[in-house]
This record gives C-alpha cells, sequence and structure tokens, in this order.
C-alpha cells in the first residue's frame, strides 16, 4: 500500500517579482481610466514572472500551483486589489464616474431588503476607527477609491487576456513537469459589488455577471484546468451591511450570489471548479466577522468539487469543528488555510501538520488540500510569503507521516 500524501495548494495572490511590477507601472491606460494597454515586453516578463513562481511553488512543495494572480493587474485609479480589479478591464458596459462628482450617501438596509451600504462604512471600520486611520496602527486606511459602476449591457471582453494567463501558467506547468494547476476568477457576486445605474434590480446586475464571468470559467476549464472563483461576497458582505441584519436575511442575501455561481458554472466538471471564501484580507481586527456556521451549509450548496477557506488565522481557526456537522457531496475536497497572511509570524512546520490532521480526521486526508488562508501577495513582505509557503510544505509532508502512522 502506497504511503499517503497530502496535496497543498495556495488561495491565489503570492508575490510579484520587481521585474513585474515595473513592467506593470510602464503600461499606458486606455480612455476609460482603468484599462491597461499590454505590450510585447510586458507579457514576455509575465510569462517569465509565471515560469519563475510555478517552480518557487514546486520547490517549496505545493503540489497543486496557480499562477499566483500574476496576470491581473490594477491602475491607481482602480487601486481596489487586483483580485477585483482586474474584471474591470475585462468586462464592457463599466465606466468610472467622474472625480468632481460627489461619493453617494451610504444607503442603509431593512428587514427583507438588505443591501450594502458602502465600503467605507464597514461596522468593523466604525468601530476601530481610531486604529484604521493610526499610521502607527499597522491597519492604515486611506481614502476609498473611487471605482467603475455598470452603465450599460455587461459582456466580457477579457478573451485575450484570459488566453494569455493560460498559456503563461501552461507554459510553467510543462516546463516544471506538471500536468495542471489552477487559475482564479471573479465570482458573480463579488463582481457586482461596484456600482451599478443601468439594471433595475440588484439580482439582474449579479445575474449579468453570471453570463459575463462564465465565458471566463469555461476558457479556463477547457484549457485542462482548474477555475478558482474568488468570492469573499459570502462572508465578507456581512460587515459591510447596517444596521446589521438577522442571520436568517443575510442567507436569503446571499443565496442568490450562490444561485448565481450555480448558474455561471452549471455544465462545467465539478472536479475542475473550486470556490474561495474570505472575510477579506486586510489586516484588521475582523470583530465583525459573521461566523462561518451560519452560511457552511448555504456554501456546501455550490457545485464545486473543492471549497477554499480561511482556517489558519486567530478570529476563524477555531471553525474547523463546524466541519464535523457539514454533509458535504462525495469527493468534496477541503481546502482549509493552514497559514495565515494576517500575520508576519511564519507558522512552525508541526502547527501546520496539527491543522492538516484536525481537517484529514473529519473529511478524510484524501479530501483535504492544505492552501495559505487567502492571497500572500501585498498582504505580507514576499520573504514572509514565501516562508509561508515553505512551511505549508513542510507541515504537509509531516502530516502525512502521523496520518501515516
Amino acid at each position: 500500500m502506497s504511503e499517503l500524501i497530502i496535496d497543498t495548494t495556495t488561495a491565489g495572490s503570492l508575490p510579484r517579482s520587481p521585474e513585474l511590477v515595473e513592467a506593470t507601472k510602464a503600461l499606458e491606460v486606455a480612455e476609460d481610466g482603468f484599462t491597461l494597454i499590454p505590450t510585447d515586453e510586458y507579457r514576455e516578463t509575465a510569462a517569465q514572472a509565471v515560469a519563475d513562481l510555478v517552480q518557487k511553488q514546486v520547490d517549496a512543495g505545493i503540489t497543486i500551483v496557480g499562477d499566483g494572480e500574476l496576470g491581473k493587474a490594477m491602475t491607481a485609479s482602480a487601486d481596489f486589489g487586483a483580485w477585483w480589479s482586474y474584471s474591470f478591464q475585462r468586462t464592457a458596459g463599466l465606466a468610472l464616474p467622474s472625480k468632481d462628482a460627489p461619493r453617494p450617501e451610504p444607503v442603509r438596509s431593512s428587514p427583507g431588503n438588505v443591501r450594502l451600504t458602502s465600503m467605507e462604512d464597514r461596522r468593523d471600520w466604525v468601530r476601530f476607527a481610531a486604529a484604521y486611520f493610526d499610521p502607527t496602527s499597522g491597519v492604515l486606511m486611506g481614502e476609498p477609491p473611487f471605482w467603475p459602476q455598470a452603465v450599460g449591457p455587461l459582456s466580457y471582453r477579457g478573451h485575450d487576456a484570459i488566453a494569455s494567463d493560460v498559456a503563461h501558467l501552461r507554459a510553467g506547468l510543462d516546463a516544471a513537469g506538471l500536468e495542471t494547476g489552477f487559475i482564479t476568477s471573479l465570482a458573480p457576486g463579488s463582481a457586482a459589488r461596484i456600482g451599478n445605474s443601468y439594471f433595475a434590480t440588484e439580482e439582474e446586475h449579479i445575474w449579468a455577471w453570471a453570463d459575463v464571468m462564465r465565458e471566463e470559467y469555461k476558457a479556463i476549464v477547457d484549457a485542462g484546468l482548474t477555475v478558482q472563483l474568488d468570492d469573499p461576497s459570502l462572508a465578507e458582505s456581512w460587515d459591510q451591511i447596517n444596521p446589521e441584519p438577522s442571520v436568517a436575511d443575510y442567507r436569503a442575501f446571499i443565496q442568490t450570489r450562490i444561485d448565481a455561481i450555480n448558474h455561471a458554472i452549471e455544465g462545467l466538471p465539478r472536479e475542475q471548479v473550486r470556490i474561495h471564501l474570505c472575510w477579506g484580507s486586510w489586516h484588521g481586527p475582523h470583530t465583525t466577522d459573521l461566523e462561518l456556521r451560519h452560511i457552511v451549509d448555504l456554501v456546501a450548496q455550490i457545485n464545486a468539487g473543492s471549497i477554499s477557506f480561511e482556517a489558519g488565522n486567530v478570529r476563524h481557526e477555531h471553525e474547523w469543528k463546524v466541519w464535523r456537522d457539514v454533509e458535504l457531496p462525495a469527493g468534496t475536497k477541503l481546502l482549509p488555510g493552514v497559514v495565515s497572511h494576517a500575520t508576519n509570524v511564519v507558522e512552525h512546520p508541526d502547527l501546520v501538520a496539527d491543522r492538516i490532521v484536525r481537517f484529514a480526521e473529519i473529511v478524510g486526508p484524501e479530501n483535504v488540500v492544505a492552501s495559505t488562508d487567502c492571497g500572500l501577495g501585498g498582504r505580507v513582505h514576499s520573504q514572509i510569503a514565501w516562508a509561508k509557503v515553505e512551511s505549508l510544505g513542510e507541515g504537509a509532508r509531516r502530516a502525512a507521516a502521523l496520518l501515516n502512522g
């Protein structure tokens, strides 16, 4: 009987190389104010950066590698994280509001009519306002940026961009002798958190994004890769609703987003789809995060073969016990975060192994893929990020040894 191996992966973003950072800065921005215009030189730099990143993951002990989101660039005018703002550049029907336009007043939610209020109106940010705006706190927040809004019918225009992402990762995989990997893509509910001045209802807006993003999901899957749907909106939106809703109303609120996901991935091979949920990767107290137990059964409704989630940071590590009571479809894999983006402290491999074993004892070691909590790129220094990835790889080896007896 062959010995057990615990697979490892990441949740997406990894540190960019200095060369790629500089190449991105040199790109021109289109007239819309948020679309970057790639050059041949940029593409060559990105391709090499992905190839190097794939090998670096392999060397660290990662068995299911990604492109680190290196193909997702952002501009200063849409500086809200490449994981999200990249979608602006790949979608037609969006426009930036005028810089002179006054910011809209935060909306308010009500029972039976749950609505996002505004990004700067988060209850966690309000509760810890002094800390968030104190430059010595480490959780400094600046002025919230403008982001686009839907001003017409939406359609996908990122075919060349996703083709480049696929080609770069495929070349890196081939060079490293690997068969497959994964690419992240934005989930409909998270995409729809931009402004809307076209669609009559929020639901119409979300479902329009489902049709748009399906094209990207399909391009990734058709290339023989796995698509990871990034959807912090499922858990993180709780903190962006004022006043705080009832759990029942919030569950109805995210059900629309889950239905939109299942519509967008309909017909795609389940084993090539994974969903990532988190509570936002910014460094802050997170005291107003929703408990996983309130939504985990809804997340399990998503027709994905794998579920990626935070399980390594101090606000959510205790929630590993929730999975004891969850009925998962046969063969569903859990991708728990066992190293965290939320601290500069590098987790000891023995702690990583202990975290992995917890989940293996619940769903079986064959259904556990050890991961990072969330993206590491931009959240911790690159040296620290890679030290965490190496600890992840070593921790998985130690967990396998424990489980093999």
